[in-house]
């Protein structure tokens, strides 16, 4: 299948390839942005959190998606939340492709208990992955933005921080800050041609909703107009579509991609 997006002129490096990080790029979601991304012609650092054997073979599909276009996906061992470490792996994109053009922040975490039965450890963990991780690599890479005056940065939060979810207190409010982070953003680096938006999936078949009950996946089908529920290439293809010259205009919205599950 042909790619109809293009990039920005001001995106691509002298070898002529984008140049993206990708956080939580081994798997589910982050895997389908790293192929996406690859097979569009970008090159692509992406991290991961501790399955080393996952991220070795995204690297090597999306290696092998990008051959044609002279691009490859390389994998980076990282937690996100150390806030330290987000400028080394930043360094570390520039340092292997040349540049930083796009940033997409997917790491993310679940730790569900209802409010009276969650722990501090479980409130803290979510909240220093999911939001704090998002904001260590906004922070990271917005020097680089700054100074080269364009980028294009993509956050994926949640429907669930539009709405709430009962027993994910800890997960919809990471990912509700991670939208006034994204709208926040929007406002500071768009003075700099920077564009910052955000994208709240519904439930996408993920290894994390492989271990629901088939009872609340069927749930979540029916709370869904189309009637299903989405697949990585869905959030992942929009994704692309927010990094090229197609959405140049679009700047501190929250996408949602959930077949109209918040509806």
């Amino acid at each position: 299948m042909s790619l109809i997006f293009s990039f920005p002129p001001e995106l691509l490096t002298p070898k002529g390839a984008p140049v993206a990080l990708v956080t939580g790029g081994s798997r589910g979601i982050g895997k389908a942005i790293v192929l996406t991304l690859t097979a569009a012609g970008v090159n692509v650092l992406f991290t991961y959190r501790s399955d080393e054997k996952a991220a070795l073979e995204t690297a090597k599909q999306g290696t092998e998606k990008g051959e044609k276009a002279g691009v490859k996906a390389v994998s980076i061992q990282n937690d996100v939340s150390d806030f330290s470490k987000s400028k080394e792996i930043v360094e570390k994109a520039v340092s292997q492709f040349g540049t930083l053009s796009i940033l997409i922040n997917n790491a993310g975490i679940n730790r569900d208990a209802v409010i009276w039965k969650m722990t501090e450890k479980d409130w803290d963990e979510v909240l220093d992955s999911n939001l704090k991780g998002c904001f260590n690599y906004i922070r990271a890479a917005a020097s680089i933005f700054r100074e080269e005056k364009r980028g294009k940065i993509v956050n994926i939060t949640s429907i669930n921080g539009l709405r709430g979810k009962f027993g994910q207190s800890n997960y919809s409010a990471s990912k509700a800050g991670i939208i006034g982070l994204t709208k926040t953003a929007a406002r500071e680096l768009g003075p700099y041609n920077v564009n910052v938006n955000a994208i709240a999936p519904g439930l996408i078949e993920t290894s994390m909703a492989e271990k629901m009950s088939d009872a609340m996946r069927e749930q979540a089908k029916k709370d869904t107009v189309l009637g299903r529920l989405g697949k990585p290439e869905d959030i992942a293809f929009t994704a692309l579509f927010l990094c090229s010259s197609q959405a140049e205009h679009i700047t501190g919205e929250v996408i949602k991609v959930d077949g109209g599950q918040y509806l």
